[in-house]
């Protein structure tokens, strides 16, 4: 039972490998769900096109916080792992595009 324990702690442990390219941030025009912090052209209105940064990341929207949004919404109904890789397979197409 003890390993069961840490095994589930070491998973809360685990966080989503962001490489702080922005092209997310970019992008919020895109959904529906991101509306408000859609600056007019697409962009997130906190993104700092310099540094390519959050300018609220420790205040940052549930919907920017991949692994809490996972573990309020999505724990129960697909593995963490899975979750990672939609998002990872669609921060690859948002640098691919930008990369064009």
């Amino acid at each position: 039972a003890i390993i069961s324990v840490l095994f589930d702690q070491m998973q809360s442990w685990t966080m989503f490998p962001c490489s702080k390219c922005g092209q997310c941030c970019k992008k919020v025009g895109r959904t529906p769900l991101a509306k408000d912090l859609d600056r007019g052209d697409g962009v997130c209105r906190h993104y700092d096109g310099v540094t390519r940064l959050c300018r609220i990341y420790q205040d940052r929207p549930l919907l920017c916080r991949v692994d809490e949004y996972y573990d309020r919404f999505l724990k129960d109904k697909m593995p963490r792992e899975e979750w990672y890789r939609l998002n990872q397979e669609q921060c690859r197409k948002l640098q691919d595009k930008s990369a064009e």
